[in-house]
């Protein structure tokens, strides 16, 4: 894995996953057969030292998951631009990981964590929901293999 450049710049491992764990959405990155890159950003959810997100059946990001499990998934929390100091406040996660079909149990769980951190005044509804569309989705489990966080505070 590649190392933070910006020492200076690393957020401790706790502070990272609170990121992981309050972002609103987060980019993945994969690759396609034919070596392009591809990232799109996504609802997710982070428990158990995993990113888990929801999926139709079919698609360019399957297709890319398919062919290489390797991806990355960054998200980016509070940020401020500087104009006047050519600069951003910002903090961040990469992480590095391997993704794969989420099933059984774990799945039906990680579909009820994505309910509480998106809609949390409509489980009961978002449970019939599930049920109703259970065919028509897949879940996706990213296993963290390297996480790093970085944090840009204001230059003097």
């Amino acid at each position: 894995m590649n190392e933070l450049r910006r020492k200076d710049k690393q957020i401790a491992i706790e502070e990272a996953r609170e990121i992981l764990t309050v972002a609103e959405y987060g980019i993945l990155s994969t690759v396609g057969t034919d070596g392009q890159p591809y990232g799109v950003p996504l609802n997710y959810v982070y428990r158990n030292n995993s990113i888990f997100f929801h999926c139709a059946l079919t698609g360019h990001k399957l297709n890319n998951l398919a062919s290489n499990p390797k991806v990355s998934f960054c998200v980016v929390g509070d940020t401020e631009v500087l104009p006047a100091k050519f600069s951003t406040n910002y903090i961040s996660v990469v992480v590095m990981g391997k993704a794969s079909e989420s099933l059984g149990h774990e799945r039906s769980e990680a579909l009820v964590w994505l309910l509480e951190k998106y809609s949390p005044a409509f489980l009961e509804e978002g449970k019939n929901y599930i049920k109703k569309m259970d065919t028509a989705t897949k879940l996706i489990k990213i296993e963290i293999l390297h996480l790093c966080g970085k944090k840009a505070p204001a230059k003097a």
